[in-house]
């Protein structure tokens, strides 16, 4: 799913802004990715996942 790789790169890049730039510790960088890591195993992935689906076919759709 292209939706959910491209969603994977920009969380991945502002957890590591956070931790850059804004004061976000590393071990609290961490516990972000080990949380994702987790939720995405665990019953509520399908729903989660069809969440973003459908919000990105939403912003899909608005022309600008």
């Amino acid at each position: 799913m292209v939706v959910s790789f491209s969603a994977v790169v920009l969380l991945g890049v502002i957890v590591f802004l956070l931790v850059k730039k804004s004061g976000l510790k590393v071990a609290h960088g961490v516990v972000c990715i080990l949380f994702g890591f987790f939720l995405a195993g665990s019953s509520a992935a399908p729903n989660i996942r069809d969440g973003v689906q459908g919000a990105a076919d939403l912003i899909a759709k608005i022309n600008f």
